[in-house]
């Protein structure tokens, strides 16, 4: 007779049928949960070092900063493939075989007579008394792209300079074949009326060297937006908010943070804005101007803060907003608010989001909060008590539990209950990770994987730089760890058999289809699956 009446199943090993998705924007949605919960392949069991592991690469001209996207079931290069796209630096755009790493095609898309700008632009101006570090070389293309798969076209930025004139791109091409549709490349121009930072003649415009395409693209309610920080505060600068229509490429919408005052970027570590399906976008606004002279409810000026921006007709407004109490002190020292990105809780009416000052908070999407000189009206506030928090959160509703996951750099791994009772985040019951995680001035980028709210199948999956080295300012060797979405100090596997290659900050992994897709600095994506 069997000693043990209910034995541990063998891993699943099995590759099930696979029901395809695909992966066309920043965090997989437009909540920006990172979540995907069609995952059929990958799970708890079969991710580990006997089964799972390093299946190819595939080689590109230069860094990758973006997310890898993916679409699949697409009729191209005489067959059904599921592809993958990646971006780089270099103003280049390639299709992959999702499955095996076939190149596909490769094109690139620096503005004739340019090159890609590089840190070496930035340090001419000043950026960081002249040792910018944020880009190790080129910055051409940066934002994560988007993707309409139903009219297969991709939609993406680029960059270029001539040593002495830069200029922008928004360039919308035919995922099929590479080339540019009817329309595109167009350049990105802009002006607001205003006397802030930059200003002529009451006009505060766009400029194309200073202004950084850092956060993903977003389609939204039939309309493509773009946004823009700063390169370490070189000014002028301002936070922008532009709107495309994505089928004609024609400027609709030009929102600008601070028109009366200077600073106010927006691009909370990379991650694009969260968007509702009414196409209200949810951002945080970084250090700048607040308010209109001492009047600092004067949404005019609206740095600091987290926002949600209403559209209507062409004008694009505040709706409501959040600025902290403290924000005249988080201003000097650099503690912009958003830098761990936006993300909106599914199925209600809260928005997550941070600021460098280790805070973080949950928001009424209606009635953030706005701003008193005395305390701050928020939902929830959550002090981790560290200092210039950059990382990217992500999202998971199992069985029985939900889940808010944040790894700020120096911290260990968050996990974080969401009480549907209370609508809080439920630290009576918050679990910390065990493993060693990043440190220096850039955290983590997490994702998810599920079949559903199958806790059996849940992956938390985190990219990060080699502890020990600073990636916020430095190239350092990135590391990929699973753990169980349910219980993160289960970790399932590390890369430490598989190298990464040089970690890329601000790229989470895509996993989709029984793959991880890593970007890295290592001008290459790493591909990870279940081993043959």
């Amino acid at each position: 007779m069997d000693d043990n009446p209910n034995p541990e199943p063998p891993p699943d090993t099995t590759k099930p049928a696979v029901h395809y998705i695909s992966v066309t924007t920043m965090h997989n949605n437009n909540d920006r949960t990172g979540w995907n919960d069609h995952e059929t392949i990958l799970n708890v069991n079969n991710v580990n070092s006997a089964h799972f592991g390093k299946l190819f690469e595939m080689n590109v001209d230069d860094d990758i900063y973006a997310q890898p996207l993916v679409v699949s079931n697409l009729s191209i290069a005489g067959g059904t493939h599921n592809v993958v796209y990646l971006t780089t630096v270099n103003n280049s755009v390639y299709a992959f075989n999702a499955d095996d790493g076939t190149p596909i095609w490769q094109k690139n898309f620096t503005p004739a007579g340019m090159r890609p700008p590089s840190n070496a632009d930035l340090n001419a101006l000043g950026a960081c008394g002249g040792h910018y570090l944020d880009f190790s070389a080129n910055f051409g293309i940066v934002g994560t792209a988007v993707i309409d798969s139903a009219a297969q076209t991709m939609y993406f930025v680029t960059r270029g300079t001539d040593g002495t004139n830069a200029a922008q791109y928004l360039h919308a091409i035919n995922i099929l074949t590479g080339g540019d549709v009817a329309g595109s490349p167009v350049k990105i121009t802009a002006s607001v009326a205003g006397h802030g930072d930059g200003a002529v003649n009451d006009s505060v415009p766009f400029n194309a060297i200073t202004q950084n395409q850092r956060q993903g693209l977003t389609i939204t309610n039939g309309t493509l937006f773009i946004t823009w920080g700063s390169h370490c505060d070189v000014f002028p600068y301002h936070g922008w908010v532009m709107g495309y229509d994505p089928k004609t490429l024609q400027q609709t919408i030009v929102y600008n943070t601070t028109p009366d005052g200077g600073g106010g970027g927006i691009w909370q570590s990379g991650m694009a804005p969260a968007a509702d399906a009414n196409g209200n976008l949810y951002t945080g606004v970084g250090n700048g101007t607040v308010g209109v002279d001492t009047d600092y409810l004067d949404s005019r000026n609206r740095a600091e803060s987290s926002v949600k921006l209403s559209v209507s007709g062409n004008t694009m407004t505040v709706a409501t907003y959040f600025t902290p109490t403290e924000f005249a002190a988080m201003n000097p020292i650099d503690h912009d608010f958003g830098s761990i990105g936006a993300l909106l809780v599914p199925n209600s009416n809260y928005f997550f989001t941070g600021s460098k000052g280790g805070i973080l908070y949950l928001l009424d999407r209606d009635n953030m909060g706005g701003y008193t000189n005395a305390l701050n009206q928020v939902h929830q506030a959550l002090n981790l008590n560290i200092d210039d928090e950059h990382c990217q959160a992500a999202y998971y509703k199992g069985t029985s539990n939900e889940f808010i996951y944040v790894w700020s750099q120096n911290n260990p791994l968050h996990a974080f209950p969401f009480d549907r009772s209370s609508s809080m985040l439920d630290l009576n019951h918050l679990v910390l990770g065990t493993v060693a995680g990043p440190t220096g001035l850039s955290g983590a980028d997490l994702s998810v994987s599920s079949h559903g709210s199958l806790d059996s199948t849940a992956i938390l999956w985190a990219a990060y730089g080699q502890p020990g080295c600073d990636a916020g300012h430095y190239v350092c060797a990135g590391e990929l760890h699973a753990f169980a979405a349910s219980d993160v100090t289960k970790e399932l596997w590390n890369s430490k058999d598989d190298p990464v290659g040089d970690f890329a900050k601000f790229s989470p992994p895509t996993i989709v289809n029984g793959h991880v897709y890593l970007s890295t600095f290592s001008k290459k994506v790493v591909v990870y699956g279940l081993k043959p």
